[in-house]
């Protein structure tokens, strides 16, 4: 199907040569030989919601507004009408500030951390399912053709992950096309960047779908969730609370997708059967990465 390998145009790509992602690094390989290989950075980077500190997290340090913004989003510590005034980042300082118009106090949401299975340890404040009961996800059909085509797209795109390994990836779909591709070393972080992109410029989540390298965590499902994003799919496998989170919000979670192959756990109502899994080319193997995962 020629469909489905059409070419991927990204409103935001990967960029595996930006500066300061990675670095060289000089090892001896397992002949004994001397091997160089690139390895990706991380840094801390401090947020703060107008003079409050509110966490540390440990980031590649590319689009520190739009983690920043996602994350304090994903908190609640955003609201949808709130109007952000301006975002500071001080590179020397490793901090990001965002303000906002009017007073926010979350004193006490800070107090309670939730330590949760994310990668680079994420941080979730306050109750994990708060907000959950009022989550009211649209009822889009998703064709089963456009899992296809933007598992192809995906995994053939330059990436860190490609460059460096280490690292996972977040992409924001519409149909077939894969629109945003965020990566970090904790695929929490990518989520939250993808999710300050969408609150900043005004973005729709009605009819995207929202896919993952990493784990379908009970923490990723409730992210996605609260952004609104009705479809969640990773070519990794689920956790049990988060397929019983999903099918309580009416998520559709769709996990394995490698090949002809994927497996929906969770809101299969609204897939579309549009095409044939033989008549899908088989998944080309990989040239493998330059550095090690």
């Amino acid at each position: 199907m020629a469909e489905l390998h059409e070419k991927a145009n990204y409103v935001i790509a990967p960029d595996p040569s930006g500066n300061g992602l990675t670095r060289a690094v000089t090892g001896i390989d397992h002949t004994g030989a001397e091997t160089q290989i690139s390895v990706v950075e991380e840094r801390p980077l401090t947020i703060y919601l107008n003079s409050q500190e509110v966490v540390t997290a440990m980031t590649i340090g590319d689009y520190p507004d739009f983690l920043a913004v996602g994350f304090l989003r994903n908190q609640g510590m955003l609201k949808d009408d709130e109007e952000i005034t301006g975002i500071d980042y001080d590179e020397e300082l490793e901090t990001v500030v965002v303000r906002t118009a009017s007073a926010t106090t979350y004193e006490e949401k800070v107090k309670k951390k939730t330590r949760t299975s994310g990668c680079a340890v994420g941080t979730v404040f306050g109750d994990m399912m708060e907000g959950l009961d009022q989550v009211q996800l649209p009822q889009t059909s998703v064709n089963t053709s456009w899992l296809y085509g933007l598992a192809h797209k995906i995994n053939t795109t330059p990436s860190l992950y490609l460059e460096a390994g280490a690292i996972h990836g977040t992409v924001l779909c519409q149909g077939d096309q894969p629109l945003v591709y965020m990566e970090d070393v904790g695929r929490h972080n990518a989520v939250d960047k993808i999710a300050g992109w969408m609150f900043l410029n005004g973005i729709s989540a009605d009819d995207k779908i929202l896919y993952t390298t990493g784990r379908l965590t009970s923490e990723m499902v409730i992210k996605t969730a609260l952004m609104g994003i009705p479809v969640l799919a990773s070519r990794s496998g689920f956790t049990a609370w988060g397929v019983d989170i999903a099918r309580q919000v009416g998520l559709t979670c769709i996990g394995r997708m490698r090949g002809k192959r994927f497996v929906c756990l969770s809101g299969a109502d609204r897939l579309e059967w549009d095409i044939d899994p033989d008549a899908v080319p088989d998944e080309a193997k990989k040239s493998g990465r330059k550095g090690a995962a």
